[in-house]
């Protein structure tokens, strides 16, 4: 059987750990104890042969319909088969120590005969562990790592796989829990799934209404936020980017990433639309985070740290898995985290200005720390980087990097101005005002009229339709007018926004890849600050519409092929969504419609 899509899959996850769970009742991603941990028992989405839990009717087929409880992760799907409907609940409760997917088969009518297949496998589908039968459940044990399936239903073994048939009628709930361990500790209690069940969906629906946001489109925004939360690690306030790895942005190509880290950039996303939502709790431990995983000499600053702040994500390739439809090479680890990129810096600066302005409370230990970092920074702006799009070539002097350093400087100088701050504003304003001019003198090409990627280079670059939205130019600027222009003139594609031409940009890679979702929401933004409402509305519903049956978008989208792409789901892209919405939502132009890095700053070039 073919894998499944990407868009097919729903998230579960326990706001530490997280699982996808197919519409064909099969779970083929699942990780724990941390997202970058190697403790997995399916390692690759669809490549069923390194690990999936599947629990269907034994007739087969896709769920008839899937759905999220209300502002929960709790997932129920329900499958129609000629003998009857039966509904499978799938959750992970919030939990201490043990990392607990749970699943529970109800009867809704007739008689329906079911199949579970559990295939086991550790480190990312190399290990295949010793399984043992126990009273209180089955044991799968290799190295450091130990699985138990606890089930009322009889269990047996065939060809490496743990097997059961069983039959629900109406009225039945049966229960399954599969429950990650240290292999050294001992056997572990895993609470009861019918118990835990109203537990988890009332922790879910109380998180959920501490929502401020009321403005169109409130289930899509519910369902983002709910889905940025569960990318929260919640013992150390991380926020990774996505959960898995290697899902490609191509299908048989080579830009398979690695993104269950914290990108400083996307973990500052992140927290502008739970902070523009009410959720100041979350901001507070990001902030604290922060502190933690930078701490040391700015030079040493990373651009992505690991859920609980590490930093060694040593880039390896494992020649063992055929990768998602033949996608190789399949990694893990992430060698960009050693890149050198600007505009890491103006993000983190805006996120800590913002927290401020909502009232995170107090934050010495994290303004000490950023004063020396913009003393490094004064210096380091200068210098060409990797960018925003972590091009694995030379270093350039990227147009959207030196504007971002600007953003660092200027909300530095608004923090002084607003909040009584110490600090050297006049020096750092010097900066601002340095980079501004150059920026707007090598950054712009006259020829095309339009901002381009990097200085003396001719290629246009989707992130620049950030400039107005971080406020370095208005949008009654020609220049950005017209930048927006050729960007949707020459990077879209149906209406969709790619991020650059990659067989302009990219060395050592081939080209292609689909249209980037974040930057079409950037559109959107940009479209409406210059009072193109309609055109806006009207894309952002498009995105919408691409999103699957549950409401969960991946990085990048095939107009064509009318599929999802790359890792998901997508913090990044669901940030965009939250953002464009506030902005359409509450009428474009006044400043609570504002991204919390839009309209501020504003100044002629």
């Amino acid at each position: 059987m073919p894998p499944s899509r990407i868009e097919s899959y729903a998230l579960v996850g326990d706001t530490q750990t997280a699982a996808l769970v197919a519409d064909d009742g099969s779970v083929d991603w699942l990780c724990a104890p941390r997202f970058d941990s190697g403790a997995c028992f399916a390692a690759l989405l669809g490549d069923a042969g390194n690990g999936r839990w599947l629990l269907a009717p034994a007739a087969g087929g896709r769920a008839t319909r899937r759905r999220y409880r209300d502002g929960t992760l709790v997932l129920e799907s329900e499958f129609d088969t000629p003998d009857g409907t039966v509904r499978i609940i799938d959750f992970m409760p919030i939990r201490d120590r043990t990392v607990d997917l749970m699943r529970i088969v109800e009867g809704v009518s007739g008689r329906v005969p079911m199949r579970m297949e559990l295939v086991i496998r550790f480190d990312y589908g190399a290990v295949v562990p010793w399984v043992r039968h126990h009273d209180d459940g089955l044991y799968a044990v290799a190295g450091p790592d130990a699985l138990v399936l606890r089930t009322p239903v009889d269990c047996r073994g065939e060809d490496l796989t743990t097997v059961a048939d069983f039959t629900v009628a109406a009225g039945d709930r049966v229960p399954f829990v599969l429950a990650w361990f240290p292999s050294h500790h001992g056997r572990p209690h895993t609470a009861e799934p019918l118990e835990a069940l109203p537990r988890t969906t009332a922790w879910w629906e109380e998180w959920s209404a501490r929502s401020t946001y009321q403005g169109e489109w409130a289930d899509a925004v519910h369902r983002s936020l709910v889905t940025l939360k569960a990318l929260t690690y919640a013992p150390t306030g991380g926020i990774v980017a996505a959960p898995t790895t290697s899902l490609p942005e191509w299908p048989g190509g080579p830009r398979n990433w690695d993104y269950r880290f914290c990108w400083l950039r996307d973990a500052t996303f992140t927290l502008y639309a739970l902070m523009s939502a009410g959720y100041v709790t979350e901001a507070r431990a990001w902030r604290e985070w922060l502190v933690r995983a930078v701490a040391g000499a700015p030079v040493d600053l990373q651009i992505m740290y690991g859920a609980a702040g590490e930093r060694r994500l040593t880039e390896l390739e494992l020649d063992w898995l055929a990768g998602y439809e033949g996608s190789r090479p399949v990694r893990i680890g992430n060698a960009a985290s050693r890149q050198f990129q600007l505009d890491v810096y103006g993000e983190v600066s805006d996120a800590m200005y913002q927290a401020r302005r909502v009232g995170v409370g107090e934050d010495g230990p994290a303004w000490d720390m950023f004063q020396v970092v913009l003393d490094f920074l004064e210096g380091a702006w200068k210098e060409p980087d990797e960018g925003i799009w972590e091009v694995r070539g030379p270093r350039r002097h990227f147009t959207h990097s030196k504007m971002m350093a600007w953003v660092a400087f200027d909300r530095a100088v608004k923090a002084i101005e607003q909040f009584g701050l110490p600090g050297e504003a006049a020096q750092w304003a010097a900066c601002r005002d340095e980079i501004h001019a150059e920026v707007c003198a090598r950054g712009f090409d006259a020829e095309r009229d339009a901002f381009v990627q990097s200085y003396d280079s001719k290629a246009l670059d989707a992130s620049l339709l950030m400039m107005p939205l971080v406020g370095f130019l208005p949008t009654s600027d020609p220049r950005v007018q017209s930048t927006v222009a050729a960007v949707q003139r020459e990077l879209t594609v149906d209406g969709f926004v790619l991020r650059y031409a990659t067989e302009v940009t990219d060395d050592g890679l081939p080209p292609g890849e689909g249209v980037f979702l974040p930057c079409t929401f950037w559109l959107v933004d940009s479209l409406a600050l210059q009072g193109r409402v309609p055109e806006a509305r009207a894309l952002f519903e498009r995105l919408l519409g691409i999103a699957n049956d549950v409401g969960l978008l991946a990085e990048e989208y095939d107009p064509h092929a009318r599929r999802q792409l790359g890792n998901f789901p997508q913090a990044f892209t669901h940030v965009g969504l939250v953002n464009s919405a506030s902005r359409l939502s509450a009428g474009v132009g006044s400043p609570s419609t504002s991204h919390p890095a839009h309209r501020r700053g504003e100044r002629p070039g």
